[in-house]
């Protein structure tokens, strides 16, 4: 089926004019048609236009998963301006640092995280107009304005002719010093992106299926698994917080056709009690990626739920697109593959002189099409260095090919770890750790967890003056980063291990705790 939109803000138009009454989002018994989801979207252009924003522009978003992203996003969208949606676990001064990196003078919030938000917009020195969403009419927001009265009062804004170069979405990335960067996303990527769902399985869904969005709309998943669906004319329903027992009584209740998890989060939903009896029979398609799965996982999570896996693999610079390995190539050789290039894209393994790797030999892992991202917003040296001047972009993982084009990931070549899905640099982590009383030296790496894949380990080096024990340790660090990033556990030793430069060698760190361990990358 050839992709009918020539922007990806076309779609809720042209399906208000072809099924305005289908409902197209649903969160938590809140329902938006096709015709809504267009009027709001109109309505939230306006709001934006009257406050100022102008094309390049970047908004802000912190919130749990809510109807009223979309609205703003295709908004946004309309008025040449790009959603920049943050991670709602990251610590304050964490929040801060993007907001402040975005230039977004507007900044919606979920009322439930207005508090921090409040804290964020203490922390950020240019002005910021702070918009209340979700919050129920007369609740005292202390002065803030509330987005639905603002967004019923907006005129419409003048339409704008929005170009392939306008960036329309700006995921954040954490960096290995430490310091996010913004993935810019634009209007070209998703074209591309409609261009080809409907080729890849795990994305060509129908106009009657309902896909469940699970993932949080800050992540690459959560957003493409959404415009898949809504792009398809399908019904998605947004799940805020994830438990196992909702997830599957949701795949009950409503008869979910399509859902992305991550491996925690299926594994999670095999030792659910609600498991035992469930009906899960509508599902057509899971699909998984962003971390390791076990295949003992997969076996049982493929039998229990009774419908064809595709996993996916790529990154937030490439628009989430890479490979993915299909439900019939899901067979015991090819289970620790990730499978094939997307159409019209293109995967290569290249060695550290430039050279496209033999057949079985390792090297990095390399993307190129048109979903690959415009670039860092404000990077142009962290740009240079990720996306070649032919526009292969160097994903960090090393990885082989079989006679065959199946790409197999063999270890990272950056010491990135994954843990349920969220992206922990060790360096960040270190960072966060040196200062603690007792700490001489430290490295972090991933160790092997049944839950999460990975769990974060710290190593540590006792100051020889002054001691210290693990829980003061993990509590330092989760006084300055993200709770999911401070370390899980900690081991003590005398020295790290270093080679002649004064690197610390993490593989020498990691090789006692993945012995046994088959390490996969999702």
């Amino acid at each position: 089926m050839a992709n009918e939109f020539r922007i990806l803000s076309d779609v809720p138009r042209t399906h208000a004019a072809r099924r305005g009454d289908h409902v197209a989002i649903e969160c938590e018994g809140r329902r938006l048609t096709y015709a809504d989801l267009d009027r709001r979207a109109d309505q939230a252009a306006g709001l934006l236009a009257q406050a100022g924003v102008k094309p390049g522009d970047r908004v802000a978003w912190l919130g749990r998963s809510h109807e009223a992203f979309f609205e703003v996003f295709f908004g946004a969208a309309r008025v040449r301006a790009c959603l920049a949606p943050i991670n709602t676990r990251l610590a304050v001064p964490e929040i801060a640092f993007i907001l402040g990196d975005s230039g977004a003078d507007l900044f919606f919030v979920t009322a439930g995280l207005l508090d921090t938000a409040r804290a964020v917009v203490a922390q950020v020195e240019r002005p910021i107009r702070l918009i209340v969403v979700g919050a129920e009419a007369g609740a005292d927001l202390g002065g803030l304005e509330r987005y639905e009265a603002l967004r019923d009062a907006a005129a419409p804004a003048p339409e704008l002719d929005q170009q392939a170069d306008d960036d329309i979405l700006q995921l954040y990335t954490s960096g290995t010093t430490g310091l996010p960067k913004g993935v810019r996303l634009n209007n070209a990527n998703y074209q591309a992106f409609l261009d080809l769902r409907t080729k890849v399985e795990g994305f060509d869904y129908g106009p009657d299926d309902t896909v469940a969005i699970v993932m949080p709309l800050f992540h690459v998943a959560g957003t493409n698994i959404s415009f898949s669906g809504l792009a398809a004319g399908g019904r998605v329903i947004l799940l805020p917080e994830f438990s196992p027992g909702a997830v599957l009584n949701l795949v009950e209740a409503e008869r979910v056709a399509h859902i992305f998890l991550v491996p925690a989060m299926i594994n999670m939903c095999l030792q659910a009690p609600e498991i035992e009896g469930a009906d899960l029979s509508s599902l057509k398609s899971v699909a998984y990626g962003a971390s390791p799965i076990g295949e003992a996982v997969l076996a049982k999570a493929t039998a229990r739920f009774g419908c064809g896996f595709i996993q996916f693999y790529g990154m937030t610079e490439s628009t989430g697109a890479g490979t993915f390995l299909t439900p019939t190539e899901h067979v015991p050789e090819l289970l620790r593959s990730c499978g094939k290039a997307w159409p019209d894209m293109a995967v290569r393994v290249l060695t550290d002189d430039g050279r496209e790797a033999e057949v079985g030999e390792i090297g990095e892992i390399a993307i190129w099409g048109g979903m690959v991202m415009a670039g860092y917003w404000n990077r142009p040296e962290a740009t240079a260095d990720t996306v070649s001047p032919d526009r292969w972009l160097k994903t960090g993982d090393a990885g082989y090919r079989d006679a065959a084009g199946y790409i197999f990931i063999h270890d990272r070549v950056k010491d990135m770890i994954v843990s349920g899905g969220e992206n922990v640099y060790p360096a960040e982590v270190e960072n966060a750790i040196m200062g603690c009383p007792g700490v001489a030296d430290v490295a972090v790496i991933g160790a092997p967890d049944a839950k999460w894949g990975e769990a974060v380990k710290a190593i540590v080096v006792k100051s020889p003056d002054c001691d210290c024990d693990p829980a003061s340790v993990i509590a330092w660090a989760r006084e300055r980063i993200a709770a999911y990033k401070a370390p899980k556990s900690v081991d003590f030793i005398d020295v790290l291990p270093r080679n002649a430069s004064g690197k610390v060698l993490r593989r020498e760190l990691r090789k006692p705790y993945w012995e046994g361990h088959g390490r996969m990358v999702g």
